[in-house]
């Protein structure tokens, strides 16, 4: 299996500078091969640059400039020109499926925030034992930088990559050949429904609570947003205080997206500990959250037909909120570890037909959290009925993994 580890990096004061041009660095390196790009495009007849024509150029440029490109890693700079030539190639693959195409921008120095080194010992070293607590990794240009390693890592460390997040650094190993580790089985069985009122229920009748932890941010994270909103928006210099005002916006977002990580994680894990197949409704998270399209009104011109468009973006800030796809995401990583069987299955109308007759019908659905058919009189939580109905969905699926 492939595995990917994130731990806490403890530089000192000078390597956390190092740290910061590193990344300047690599930054002015993805501007500069992205300007060369459009440059060739534009004034050399529609020429296209290769990452191969740009990767040859490296020795120059590294000759060129000893004191910012010579110091760091010849291979996390290919994996910097690599990263751009992945943005080329998305782009193109849109404009050729006739997407929205998004040409690649430049990357303020806030907004570049990511190193890798493709290979462990390049550039980069990871030194640990298997029972290390406070062990360090190598970088080319920084040196020995502590690392916080809270559990230890397994299979062959592939991938080293440097990830700046506020005033944090962290370092994200990717393995592979990373053993299993089954847990024993329970020979139960369980379907899972995700909703905003409860993030999980499941067709036992157990009810998980969404903890929403973005509303519970939002009064702080409104004034904070309200401050920095109070700084002009495009200046040469960016002042101390509006440094310090965009930090601290940043910081309440970071540890939103924490306290999400930490429960989806605990959810998940004691949904594989206590069952041995899983399943859950197959959802398009990204077309849930699409934003409504906004249509003309054909008897009055210049004028749109309503379209409940605020409606809609609260309800997909509360599905990003909740992290239903980080969730599921989780959920099947935890589960091939484990052994367990993870089974998705098509969400149309859970909701709405009955566990008992079988009756679709939207009037089944009297409200948000009551379910009674019309048909048979059955009624129950919304919620679990869409629970037991995805368990109902994956029987042929679980006499095949029986």
């Amino acid at each position: 299996m492939i595995r990917a580890y994130k731990f806490l990096l403890r530089p000192t004061v000078r390597q956390a500078q190092a740290l910061q041009e590193m990344l300047r660095d690599h930054c002015a390196l993805y501007n500069g091969a992205l300007q060369e790009r459009r440059d060739a495009w534009r004034h050399s007849s529609k020429t296209s640059v290769k990452y191969s024509d740009q990767s040859a150029q490296l020795k120059e440029i590294r000759a060129f400039d000893p004191e910012r490109q010579g110091r760091w890693s010849f291979s996390s700079q290919q994996a910097t020109l690599r990263r751009l030539d992945k943005a080329f190639q998305a782009f193109f693959r849109r404009v050729k499926a006739d997407q929205k195409a998004g040409y690649p921008r430049f990357k303020g120095a806030g907004h570049f925030d990511t190193v890798v080194f493709p290979k462990n010992g390049d550039g980069c070293r990871w030194d640990s034992t298997p029972h290390d607590t406070q062990t360090r990794v190598r970088l080319q240009g920084v040196g020995h930088i502590r690392v916080h390693q809270h559990r230890p890592v397994k299979g062959r460390v592939k991938t080293i990559a440097v990830k700046r997040e506020g005033n944090r650094w962290y370092m994200v190993l990717s393995c592979d050949e990373v053993p299993a580790e089954p847990m024993p089985t329970t020979g139960a069985v369980v379907g899972i429904d995700m909703g905003i009122t409860h993030f999980v229920t499941t067709s036992n009748g157990e009810h998980i609570a969404n903890p929403r932890f973005l509303d519970t941010a939002a009064v702080e994270l409104a004034e904070a947003q309200r401050y920095l909103a109070t700084f002009p928006k495009r200046t040469k210099q960016r002042t101390k205080a509006h440094r310090a005002a965009a930090r601290k916006v940043a910081k309440i977002h970071s540890k939103i997206r924490r306290q999400r990580l930490d429960h989806v994680h605990k959810t998940a894990l004691t949904l594989v500990r206590h069952h041995d197949v899983i399943a859950h409704e197959k959802l398009n998270t990204a077309g849930m959250t699409r934003t409504s399209k906004q249509k003309p009104d054909p008897e009055l011109p210049g004028v749109l037909l309503p379209n409940q468009r605020a409606a809609k973006a609260g309800l997909n800030r509360s599905i990003l909120d909740a992290g239903w796809g980080v969730f599921l995401t989780i959920l099947a990583g935890k589960a091939e570890s484990a052994g367990r069987t993870v089974i998705a299955v098509d969400p149309r109308n859970t909701s709405r037909t009955c566990p008992s007759c079988g009756h679709v019908a939207k009037e089944n659905r009297v409200t948000q959290a009551k379910f009674e058919c019309v048909t048979c009189g059955f009624a129950a939580n919304a919620d679990h009925v869409g629970a037991m109905n995805v368990l109902n969905r994956a029987g042929p699926a679980l006499c095949d993994v029986a």
